[in-house]
């Protein structure tokens, strides 16, 4: 794996990850009841954004350290990922 590849992988597993703890105790103005005007019910009450980006970023050099190892360890090829066999026959 190159270093692009590298630090491409980590930034789409951060967002992904991000996205996802994003949701996690989330509390919107509708759930508190004091709904600034000009938003939506939706929107969130408080937000410590600053905290879930460094919860983020642990998760996310967990994971993007087991993916790389797998990647660079080589154990996994796109011929175990066919199935179906739709890439021909296995080589030997």
């Amino acid at each position: 794996m190159s270093i692009t590849g590298a630090i491409v992988l980590f930034a789409v597993l951060w967002f992904l990850v991000f996205f996802v703890v994003l949701q996690v105790r989330h509390e919107s103005q509708g759930d508190r009841g004091e709904v600034v005007p000009g938003t939506p019910p939706g929107a969130p009450a408080f937000e410590v954004v600053g905290r879930k980006a460094k919860i983020t970023t642990v998760i996310t050099i967990a994971l993007w350290a087991m993916i790389a190892a797998v990647i660079i360890w080589g154990g996994v090829t796109v011929q175990d990922l066919d199935w179906f066999g739709r890439l021909g026959p296995r080589g030997g």
